[in-house]
């Protein structure tokens, strides 16, 4: 039989040892990530109180006073909840994007749209004209609330959706999607004519309330 080495034979410790291994394993921050936090000190310290007033015995008209109190201090509880940790998170509401517009980078307001596209009309740039009126129209309604443009929105589907809402503009809004369309993908030129086509149904659908409050492109 071959002699075992020394390294090779478990090492038993004393009291003092065992104690100072014991001591420098718990101090490793992966059991401190398994301790209770103040806030879960605190949430059982208040049910443990809510607890024992609830199901202590009183006699007399004590028993309602008690029931009010505890209602108030829950009452209290919350309110200090939502003023420190805020509305649960599925329930806040988050404003839209803004930072795309039908696959593009675009982060002005409908106003500022329609300002450039006056501009570039007034130097004769119909391109630039038509597709930036086209925008103002979608992004005006997306600042009204009344139809949506997710990532990936058409401008078709936009037209589709804006026309549940605005019924009597339905033809107009998609013939202010083709103007976009020749413009922007197809290349072919703009004119003053596509661009005053756009401007009217911007104009139109500006004045105009729409049937439903929200509409998302299908």
């Amino acid at each position: 039989m071959g002699v075992i080495p020394f390294s090779a034979i478990p090492l038993i410790p004393d009291g003092d040892d065992a104690r100072r291994w014991a001591e420098r394993e718990l101090a490793d921050p992966v059991y401190r990530i398994t301790e209770p936090t103040f806030f879960d000190r605190a949430s059982r310290a208040v049910w443990e109180f809510l607890r024992g007033l609830f199901s202590t015995d009183v006699s007399g008209g004590w028993g309602a006073t008690l029931a009010v109190i505890g209602g108030i201090v829950v009452v209290v509880l919350i309110v200090v909840a939502f003023a420190v940790w805020g509305l649960p998170r599925s329930t806040r509401r988050s404003p839209a994007p803004r930072s795309t517009l039908f696959g593009d980078a675009e982060e002005r307001t409908a106003d500022e749209l329609r300002a450039a596209a006056a501009s570039h009309a007034a130097r004769g740039e119909w391109d630039e004209a038509v597709v930036l009126r086209f925008r103002a129209l979608a992004r005006g309604l997306v600042e009204r609330g009344i139809v949506e443009t997710p990532p990936g929105a058409t401008v078709h589907a936009f037209a589709r959706a804006a026309a549940r809402v605005f019924p009597s503009s339905a033809d107009d809004l998609e013939s202010a999607a083709r103007a976009f369309d020749d413009v922007r993908y197809l290349r072919r030129p703009g004119s003053e004519a596509l661009f005053q086509r756009v401007a009217a149904v911007d104009d139109a659908i500006a004045g105009s309330r729409p049937l439903a409050t929200r509409e998302v492109p299908a």
